[in-house]
């Protein structure tokens, strides 16, 4: 089947992303992907020029999905709220995006996620000017927001569960470290 430049490009980081999903970042070779698209090697290579370009625009991706999500909502509330910090976590615990996001940290190729830093900027200047805070602490907010978030959706639910603890223990003690942030930023 001929599909535009573009088709093919999706089609293929979407068959990233199952694989991801369903595998974990490992399954994310050449020959794999370009199987669960249904294309041969070349396209991929074609469309991306090399497995490692599959992979950034895939966490490019979800990057940008990610933003949207959290700038939408910053819509609506100039405060910092819970709904953005749900979305962040949501995001962390939706499947693959903190295991793709730890494996390119772990096998040194956390420098392919610069477009995260003019992600976090765009949430930066909209928190700035939405609920007057100062860029700094705006940027610390952020900071120690995805942190939290990536070490939920990667140990959350085990850590829970090792330690006895309800399915979704740590998010609730993260997002209630926030909340007393929040609070506390409110009563200065």
């Amino acid at each position: 089947m001929r599909r535009s430049p573009e088709a093919a490009r999706e089609n293929i980081l979407a068959a990233a992303e199952r694989l991801l999903v369903a595998q974990g970042p490992q399954a994310l070779k050449l020959a794999d992907v370009a199987a669960e698209a249904g294309v041969a090697n070349a396209s991929v290579l074609h469309h991306f020029g090399s497995i490692d370009e599959v992979q950034t625009a895939l966490m490019e991706r979800m990057v940008a999905e990610l933003v949207a999500r959290i700038l939408a909502i910053s819509e609506v509330s100039a405060e910092p709220s819970p709904a953005g910090a749900q979305a962040l976590f949501d995001a962390f615990e939706a499947p693959g995006v903190a295991r793709l996001a730890a494996w390119l940290e772990m096998t040194g190729e956390a420098k392919r996620m610069t477009m995260v830093r003019s992600a976090v900027q765009k949430v930066v200047v909209r928190l700035s000017e939405r609920a007057d805070m100062a860029p700094a602490e705006a940027e610390d907010l952020i900071m120690a927001s995805v942190v939290l978030a990536m070490g939920v959706g990667l140990f959350g639910r085990a850590f829970s569960k090792l330690m006895g603890k309800p399915a979704g223990h740590t998010r609730a003690l993260a997002m209630a470290m926030l909340a007393e942030h929040a609070a506390k930023r409110a009563a200065d």
